[in-house]
Order: structure tokens, then sequence, then C-alpha cells
């Protein structure tokens, strides 16, 4: 049977799902790793990259179901639902890419001050910095209250704010090239799911379009 055919096709269209499994798996894998750890506290982080991973995990569940049996309602929805992902993470991932450091200042300035205390001193103390960008009054109040390790080695620590630019540019370039990669593979998988559902099954009977 040549590349291109049912078979082809259908083997193709279940590896790439197998892989969409094993990463939503992983994405769930990784957040309940480093809930248990306490490297994330935020119940909202966690949750959003479970959620991320469940549903990633559903579709492809749905999409290896739809290949094995050439179930054409399955395969229909598998496409929509894959298609509309793909223009969203195609977006998030142009705009992570795009995300210069004015605006990544901007951003960790204000989610700071939105942040509790208690997330506020587990941040410094895990990053070992303290304050913010030393700007304003509140960030001289802040670093005075600040129970990092760097203030008992030395006078003064390094702000949090760079840490965090730092960090959040990094993130957000790895962010926007893995996102940007794998959002091309989701094009692969409509494709598939495409030519896969307009293709006779040679096994059946030969006049029925399934």
């Amino acid at each position: 049977m040549v590349c291109g055919g049912f078979a082809c096709s259908k083997n193709a269209l279940c590896a790439l799902n197998v892989v969409y499994m094993l990463v939503g798996l992983l994405l769930i894998g990784v957040a309940a790793w480093a809930k248990g750890l306490g490297l994330v506290s935020s119940i909202h982080i966690i949750g959003g990259v479970i959620a991320v991973g469940v549903f990633l995990l559903l579709i492809a569940v749905a999409g290896l179901v739809g290949a094995v049996n050439h179930h054409q309602v399955l395969l229909f929805f598998y496409m929509i639902i894959l298609g509309l992902v793909f223009i969203f993470q195609f977006g998030i991932s142009c705009s992570c890419l795009a995300i210069n450091l004015s605006k990544q200042t901007d951003v960790i300035n204000a989610s700071w001050w939105v942040m509790s205390n208690k997330t506020r001193d587990e941040l410094e103390r895990s990053f070992d910095c303290c304050g913010l960008f030393n700007l304003t009054t509140l960030d001289q109040q802040d670093y005075a209250f600040c129970t990092a390790v760097c203030k008992s080695r030395s006078p003064t620590c390094q702000m949090c704010g760079e840490k965090l630019l730092k960090h959040s540019d990094e993130a957000l370039k790895i962010l926007g090239g893995v996102g940007l990669f794998f959002s091309f593979t989701e094009i692969l998988g409509v494709w598939l799911a495409m030519r896969f559902r307009n293709q006779k099954d040679p096994r059946a009977n030969p006049s029925a379009f399934l």
C-alpha cells in the first residue's frame, strides 16, 4: 500500500493522536509534579495546565477512536476542534514572540501588586531576591520586609523584577517557539483527518463510501 492510501493515512493519524495523548499526559504529570514539590503554589496556574492537558487528551482520544473506526462524525468534529485550536494557539504563540521587554516590564509590575503577600514572599524566597524594580515607595517598603536568604548574606539583594524579567523573556521565547511548532502539527492533523475521512476502506464493500 503506497503512502497516501487508506492504511497509510489511518496509521499516520493514529500515530499523531498517540503523540497528542502523550503530550496531554505529560502536561498533567508536570503540573502534578510541580504542585507536589511546591514549585508552583497558585491553584489557577496548576488548574490551567491540567485543563489544557485534559482537553488535549480528550481531543486525541476522539481522533484516535475516529481513525481506528473510520467514524465520519468523530472525524468531522475532530477536524473542526483541531482547526479552532490551531487558530487560537497560533495567535497566542505569535503574541508570545512579539512581546518586547517594555511590555513584559509593565505586565510584571502590574501582576506583582495584585499578588497576595504570601505569594510575593514565596517568589522572593524562591528566586532569592527582594522587591521589584525599586521605583516607588511601595517597592522600597516591600524590600524592607523581604525574608529572602540574600538579605542575611549582603545588605543589598538583586531586585526580583530583574530576575523575573530574564525568566519571563526566556519562557516567552520557548513557549512561543514550541507553541508555533506544535500548531503546525495540528494543521497536519486536520489535513490527515480530512484526507482519511474522504477515503474508501478497501476492506469494505467497494460500492460503499464510508
